[in-house]
Formats: structure tokens, C-alpha cells, sequence
């Protein structure tokens, strides 16, 4: 009888192992090789060269490095480093993925403050006779990086048999924000069905113009609320540092106990929680 029961036990996690093992498998790639991909498609769009096997040796670098260091500074203290340093392994594996969104969205940032000067180039030159293609050439030649770079890519595309109108849907790939999506829409309707888009130019730059001004002014009112939010966040590490620091064997009791540990898992999931709500109430979508 036991030895029934035990084959269906193990036929039941057999069975349930095969059914969820195609997604386990398809997460780990996602979580390991998915960041690299991403990173590398992110690089393309900021027009930064580079490769999926040189981001894969910064990322092992960014995780491997961190957990290394840390084992050897809390050695004789073996778990302790393991711990730790394998947490820092994790973050560091993590952490080039929310740089390089940062980097894309300044990058995007100014690209949307240099629509204002790039739009009325375009409305003065096409009020003058020029055609799309010649205003995009005036752009490219007077307006400085990411706007000249991303033109310059639009112009270059058109020039090898992309049509304007594709060539601007990549545009909006590359470069994901409201007014660009405005924009691109409006020059690939009005170039279908007729219309004057010199003036539609103008009525983009007077949107954008507003837009922009209600933002800062939200970015002013909610810029207080958030340093005072990382003012609160980095009391308590920058108190365990201290007592660290001015008193070691202070803190040893929260090393070396398992209620110790707990109580530090539960600080930093706090302050993670915390972060995020903090991050949540200051966002306002303009």
C-alpha cells in the first residue's frame, strides 16, 4: 500500500513538474539572458554600439565583483558574506537595467525639450516651400544630438527606399513619448489626405510648449516631497552604519542572530515598500 502511495505521489510532482518546467525555464532565461537582450536592444535605441556578449561580461562583472568583495570583507564570518554578497550578486545583475532606462529617458527628456526648437524649423522651412524630406535636412544639419541623430536616421532610411511614412513609425519606436506619437501622426495623416502642415507644426509646438510648463510646475511642487520621502528612507541604514562604525560589537547580535536577521529582512522590505510608495504618490501624469 505505501508503495502505491508513493508512486503516485511521485507520478503527481512528476506530472506537475513537466507542466510548469517550460515556464520555470522561460522565466530563468527571461531573469539571466533576458536582461542582457533587453540591455542590448535599449543600447540600439540610444544608437550606443555595442554587443550581446560584451553586455553579458559587464553584467557578470556587476554581480560576480560585488560578491566577492563582500564575502572577503566579512570573512572570518562566512554566512554573513554569503548572504549579503549573494543578495549584492542579485542587485548587481539587476542594477544596469534601471541605468540604462534612466539614460533612455533623459534621453527621450531631451529630445521632447528640442521638438520646440525642431518643429519650428520645420514649420519656417516648409512655410518657405520646402518639402518634409528638406525641412528634416535643416533639422539635422541645426539642431544637436538625440533630435539630429534620430532625423539624421529618418533621412537615412528614406534614402535607401523606406517611405517617410515608415521611416517616422520607426521614429516612434525608438523614441516612445506623447509628442512624438502626436507628431508622427500628424505628418503621416496629413501627408495621406492633404492639409498644411506648416500650421499643424505650430499648433504641436504651442501644445508641447504648454504641456512642458504644467510639468515643471508639478515637477517644482512634488521635487520636496520626494527628497524629504529618501531623507526618511536612509535614516536607518545610515543609523546601522553608525553604530556600526562607533560601536562594532553593537551590531553583531543582528548578524549573528536569527531574530536579528529577521528583523533586518523586515527593515528592507519595508524601505523597499516604502520607496515605491513614496515613488507612487509624487508621480502625476501630465
Amino acid at each position: 500500500m505505501a508503495l502505491i502511495y508513493s508512486l503516485i505521489f511521485g507520478g503527481a510532482i512528476f506530472m506537475l513538474t513537466y507542466h510548469y518546467m517550460q515556464r520555470f525555464l522561460d522565466w530563468m532565461r527571461f531573469q539571466s539572458l533576458g536582461t542582457r537582450d533587453y540591455i542590448v536592444e535599449m543600447c540600439g535605441k540610444m544608437f550606443i554600439e555595442t554587443t550581446p556578449n560584451r553586455v553579458l561580461l559587464y553584467l557578470v562583472c556587476a554581480s560576480v565583483g560585488p560578491f566577492i568583495l563582500c564575502f572577503l570583507a566579512f570573512l572570518p564570518k562566512v554566512v554573513p558574506g554569503l548572504v549579503l554578497g549573494t543578495l549584492l550578486a542579485m542587485v548587481g545583475w539587476k542594477v544596469p537595467k534601471p541605468i540604462v532606462n534612466y539614460m533612455y529617458q533623459a534621453r527621450v527628456e531631451k529630445f521632447n525639450l528640442q521638438m520646440v526648437d525642431g518643429l519650428n524649423l520645420m514649420a519656417n522651412a516648409m512655410k518657405s516651400g520646402l518639402s518634409v524630406v528638406q525641412s528634416l535636412g535643416i533639422v539635422v544639419e541645426q539642431m544637436p544630438n538625440p533630435m539630429s541623430q534620430e532625423f539624421n536616421l529618418v533621412l537615412s532610411e528614406n534614402k535607401v527606399g523606406v517611405s517617410v511614412e515608415e521611416a517616422f513609425d520607426n521614429l516612434s519606436r525608438r523614441i516612445v513619448c506623447e509628442d512624438v506619437e502626436m507628431f508622427v501622426t500628424a505628418v503621416n495623416i496629413l501627408k495621406e489626405t492633404g492639409g498644411n502642415l506648416a500650421e499643424t507644426f505650430d499648433t504641436i509646438v504651442y501644445v508641447i510648449r504648454e504641456r512642458l510648463k504644467v510639468e515643471n510646475k508639478i515637477k517644482s511642487l512634488t521635487a520636496q516631497g520626494y527628497y524629504q520621502g529618501m531623507m526618511l528612507l536612509s535614516i536607518p541604514p545610515m543609523l546601522g552604519l553608525y553604530f556600526n562604525f562607533s560601536e562594532p560589537g553593537f551590531m553583531d547580535p543582528m548578524f549573528n542572530n536569527p531574530i536579528g536577521w529577521a528583523i533586518l529582512t523586515a527593515v528592507a522590505i519595508l524601505e523597499i515598500a516604502g520607496y515605491f510608495v513614496i515613488n507612487k504618490v509624487i508621480q502625476v501624469d501630465v
